[in-house]
């Protein structure tokens, strides 16, 4: 299994436990709350540790969307596959 799509928790410090759905750029990382998977989180990591960002489920969705089409493109089947699955379980 690929790195990028391993399974990875962060605890949000009010909301806590976070599940990462797919990384977003190279310092970006989209999360959702682990149970309810309805509040979203673009979660940047820099030396100064870590930043929370809450965003919408439509903007979390195009961003989701964004990453399978790069992944697509570039020939990266299985974790397009990996990814394809996380889409399904989380939007639909």
């Amino acid at each position: 299994m690929n790195p990028d799509y391993s399974e990875t928790y962060i605890n949000h410090p009010t909301w806590g436990l976070l599940y990462r759905i797919c990384m977003v750029d190279d310092n970006q990382d989209l999360f959702t709350t682990l149970y309810a998977q309805r509040l979203f989180f673009l979660v940047t990591s820099d030396v100064k540790g870590l930043k929370f960002q809450s965003i919408g489920r439509t903007e979390a969705r195009m961003m989701l969307e964004n990453r399978l089409r790069t992944l697509r493109r570039g020939g990266k089947s299985q974790e397009y596959d990996q990814l394809q699955g996380v889409f399904q379980r989380t939007f639909q």
